[in-house]
């Protein structure tokens, strides 16, 4: 992939790239914001370093790719005067954090979100790496037999799995039918779009049929040979395509301090 305005470094070969040659800041140029569309599908996460960004900055960047997804499940951490902006903190005091399993963000809603944001101003000294894993990879690698029963299959993605315990009284919970086999609206290919976070059930066939062929497909989509693993530093920033992507946070850094910001981009229903 060639760029013009911007330099991309990969990661591993199939996934994650760092960009150079921004400065987000700033409002991008045209050609920029170009490059960064074709990074995304290219390379499915991109990371920035050294931005200080504000949250208008952070919404600016977003906006280029989209509208904002507000999901309601996130009401409770979300910055007073924005409610776009999820804060996303731990420290000693946290009984959890957020995406310690292997997950897609929100596949649980009707129109999942395309993308994430995610901006972290502090880190603890060690630790904290986020992994992704590329599930364009992951469906290829299937067999033929399987792709073919996967094929057309759908499967429920419930916030409940994720957000159960922690959502207070009240608070709307969403539910959805998702392919199992999603197709990129921008680049047309395949990849598979299931994730331990979310879903809970293939459609159509038993539950012990359900459970054991997504045990497999979770333990598949994790495979090293898939991932990238990201080392955060002061005022670094991933933004991540939800549409052919996973990811799990790595929580090693107990009690120590690990804080930032993330933007969801308005995605559409999977097909």
């Amino acid at each position: 992939m060639e760029y013009s305005s911007i330099t991309v470094t990969p990661l591993t070969p199939g996934i994650g790239g760092v960009i150079s040659g921004v400065d987000l800041t700033q409002p991008l140029s045209n050609a920029q914001v170009d490059d960064l569309h074709k990074a995304l599908d290219d390379r499915l996460v991109i990371f920035f370093r050294d931005q200080q960004i504000d949250h208008e900055d952070h919404k600016r960047f977003a906006n280029y790719f989209g509208g904002i997804h507000i999901a309601p499940s996130t009401k409770p951490w979300q910055v007073p005067g924005h409610p776009e902006v999820t804060k996303m903190h731990a420290d000693g005091d946290s009984k959890f954090v957020a995406g310690e399993d292997w997950h897609t963000d929100m596949s649980c809603d009707e129109a999942p979100p395309l993308g994430s944001v995610l901006y972290l101003h502090t880190i603890p000294p060690v630790g904290g790496d986020t992994i992704f894993a590329n599930m364009y990879d992951a469906y290829e690698a299937l067999s033929d037999r399987m792709k073919a029963y996967l094929e057309g299959m759908t499967a429920i993605h419930d916030s409940r799995q994720a957000f159960g315990d922690i959502t207070p009284d009240g608070m709307e919970l969403p539910r959805s039918s998702h392919p199992v086999i999603r197709t990129h609206p921008s680049t047309g290919r395949k990849s598979l779009y299931v994730n331990r976070g979310f879903t809970t059930k293939l459609e159509g066939v038993s539950r012990a049929e359900s459970d054991a062929v997504l045990a497999f497909l979770f333990d598949h989509l994790q495979h090293p040979i898939y991932q990238c693993r990201f080392a955060w530093q002061p005022h670094s920033i991933a933004f991540w395509d939800n549409r052919c992507s996973q990811h799990v946070a790595t929580w090693d850094y107990f009690p120590q301090v690990r804080s930032g910001y993330r933007i969801q981009i308005l995605g559409d229903r999977p097909f």
